[in-house]
């Protein structure tokens, strides 16, 4: 299991870093190679989407966290469930609300429940070691 464990935190804390650190860098870019949406060069839009970006990026960091510091591992599956359900709850309630979104945003809402539902399953089995 702690191979998994290690596995499943690399993964999900690399995905959250490089898709931050690029959404950081370029939103506009960003979001339309990998979501194929069309960002306006609003500034205060940008700075909604750069912030968002920072989230991901510094969650992805506790997370990779976890793979080097044994204590943090808790928090960083706990922080993995957090994002990954988060966002994956917030494009559900979009589905419902807003309508169906392009492809990519579903593969990103599939890629959301999976890693979201690994992490919760380490989390469970860490916390009942």
């Amino acid at each position: 299991m702690e191979i998994f464990n290690i596995v499943l935190l690399a993964i999900s804390g690399l995905l959250l870093s490089v898709v931050g650190t690029l959404r950081l860098s370029n939103p506009i870019k960003n979001y339309l190679k990998n979501s194929g949406i069309t960002l306006a060069q609003d500034v205060h839009l940008l700075s909604e989407m750069r912030g968002v970006s920072a989230v991901m990026l510094m969650g992805g960091l506790l997370i990779l966290a976890g793979i080097f510091i044994p204590k943090l591992m808790v928090a960083s599956f706990l922080v993995a469930v957090l994002l990954f359900l988060g966002f994956a709850v917030g494009r559900i309630i979009g589905l419902k609300v807003d309508g169906k979104p392009n492809q990519l945003i579903l593969q990103g809402l599939v890629s959301e429940i999976v890693l979201g539902a690994a992490n919760v399953y380490c989390l469970v089995s860490l916390l009942m070691e």
